[in-house]
């Protein structure tokens, strides 16, 4: 029986549907760590996750088939043995599993047993659920290979322990949640492994895909608990571990051990990382970011920046601005110290014209109808601007303005992609101060201020009977996160005149948040799958 043995972690980015490129980037990592004996990739990776319904076409099921016997010939040499997830088919059913290959064949299968089926996750749909595994065996060890949601609850490492397993592997596609990462390690992997004295490697994907992002951030916890090594958040890295089989079974030596991400760079990351991924899969040209001299759109092109470099990213302004003559300036201050080409639009007379006329239709209670579909048509010549550039135009809208209906002024229905989709206003004004004095470590943008101090100041007006930003996101935060009542939330101290009439926006705004682009998810209860209300209903708190 061997006394070491040597694990890489493959946290790797990938695209959905390119299996060809995919199964490239394994034998890529599998080249990189070619010291070890086993290397590992995230689940799904060879046909990239979350596949949804693409992977119902027997098509991609076929082709992920091949290149797994590719990879499988590959496992031919003195190189490591591979853990590679994907899709299978068994007995006409479409399973979530992982391969063993080694030794040029496919030396063993197991099927996910959990499928989680809430949130953004919808597996049952997919695939059916195998049985509870047994371990695999290599190089003498019993390798125990959980399949993410297979370790949340006890019953699968339990079952594993039982039929021997020396120690678990766990192949994850977590996407990112804010607080997610104290959740793996303290809420579920340490427990797993007190509960069996068994150590275990937890390795996640990184990279975004759509609405979710992943983080990265694979680790190692020993039978007692001990962080033995962690990959770095939001970057790909192959994580050389090496194990030490003592008289209580298999240990991870001690390793890299990078730090978690603090707040709220952490938040940020995630914006730059979906947006970069989003933009470079989509292929586009670059994108277009319609300046307004407020907060939220500067953040915006800030986040452009960082994720795509200043040459793909195109400021556009079309004045007159909210905030005047000052906005104007403050927009030019901020293009320029971001070092990206800003253009000012002029309307043509016929839109001007029309801007005109809906000022003096709608006044008084009826303004703020005005304000919005004068904000339409300025989208409207936003979008026309970005098409003629092929660039993808990005909306500016927050996950306050969805909430309340105002979308339109952020060009939100003819935008590509939302960065601040899931991001109150208060959680958006922390990004930019911080922003100010620093870079994000994934970012390619500038260092130094880049956000005039009136540019942080400019906010969206607040409902009736609401003073200030960060009240209106508690109150926001209770209904939206919390699911709670008109009369729990006055429990909280919130007034209910005020809350009602927020509630009542945050209902009837359903239609437009499903006409818009998709954003990267930050909490667990984005507007997206995670929260699926209906457009039409007559149910009040």
């Amino acid at each position: 029986m061997p006394d070491a043995f040597r694990i890489a972690l493959g946290q790797l980015n990938q695209s959905v549907g390119d299996i060809g490129a995919n199964a490239d980037s394994i034998l890529a990592a599998r080249r990189e760590a070619s010291g070890a004996d086993l290397v590992v990739f995230p689940e799904l990776h060879l046909i990239g996750y979350p596949p949804e319904d693409l992977v119902l076409k027997p098509a991609l099921v076929e082709k992920a088939a091949a290149q797994l016997e590719r990879l499988a010939e590959a496992s031919g040499d003195d190189g490591p043995a591979m853990l590679v997830g994907s899709a299978f088919v068994r007995d006409g059913a479409l399973h979530n599993g992982v391969a063993l290959l080694d030794q040029g064949r496919i030396a063993a299968v197991r099927f996910k047993h959990e499928l989680p089926n809430y949130g953004t996750f919808d597996e049952m749909r997919l695939f059916q659920p195998g049985p509870l595994p047994e371990p695999v065996i290599l190089r003498g060890t019993m390798i125990g290979v959980p399949i993410c949601e297979d370790i949340w609850r006890p019953e699968v490492c339990r079952h594993l322990a039982d039929f021997g397993a020396e120690m678990f592997i766990c192949i994850n596609g977590s996407p990112y949640e804010l607080n997610k990462e104290a959740l793996r390690i303290e809420g579920i992997a340490r427990r797993r492994a007190s509960d069996t004295g068994i150590p275990l490697a937890y390795l996640n994907r990184v990279g975004g895909q759509d609405e979710l992002v992943f983080d990265g951030g694979s680790f190692v916890v020993n039978g007692d608990g001990q962080l033995a090594a962690r990959a770095r958040d939001w970057e790909e890295q192959v994580l050389q571990t090496s194990w030490t089989r003592t008289a209580r079974g298999w240990r991870c030596d001690r390793g890299d051990l990078a730090q978690e991400t603090p707040q709220p760079e952490t938040i940020y990351c995630a914006m730059v990382l979906a947006l970069r991924d989003f933009v470079e899969r989509s292929a586009c040209e670059g994108v277009v970011v319609g300046l307004d001299g407020a907060r939220d759109s500067a953040l915006v092109a800030a986040l452009a920046v960082d994720a795509l470099g200043s040459e793909c990213v195109t400021l556009a302004l079309v004045p007159p601005l909210a905030g005047g003559a000052q906005a104007l300036e403050d927009a030019h201050a901020c293009a320029q110290e971001l070092g990206v080409t800003c253009r000012e639009i002029t309307l043509d007379s016929r839109i001007a014209e029309a801007l005109e006329a809906l000022d003096v239709c709608f006044a008084g209670d009826e303004r703020e109808a005005g304000e919005r579909l004068a904000a339409r048509m300025r989208a409207l010549v936003l979008c026309a601007f970005a098409e003629s550039q092929g660039a993808m135009l990005l909306s500016s809208a927050t996950k306050s303005d969805f909430s309340l209906g105002r979308v339109p002024s952020c060009a939100s229905a003819t935008g590509g992609y939302s960065p601040l989709k899931d991001a109150y206003a208060t959680t958006v004004a922390t990004l930019a101060s911080w922003r100010n004095g620093a870079v994000p470590h994934i970012g390619l943008g500038p260092e130094g201020t880049i956000f005039p101090a009136s540019i942080l100041s400019r906010t969206p007006p607040l409902p009736a009977g609401v003073e200030d930003a960060e009240r209106l996101d508690a109150m926001l935060f209770g209904l939206v996160e919390h699911d709670k009542s008109i009369d729990q939330m006055v429990a909280d101290g919130f007034p209910r005149a005020a809350l009602r009439h927020i509630e009542e926006r945050l209902h009837a705004s359903e239609g437009l948040r499903r006409q818009s682009p998709p954003g990267v998810k930050l909490s667990p209860r984005n507007f997206g799958r995670d929260r699926r209300y209906p457009i039409t209903h007559a149910f009040r708190s």
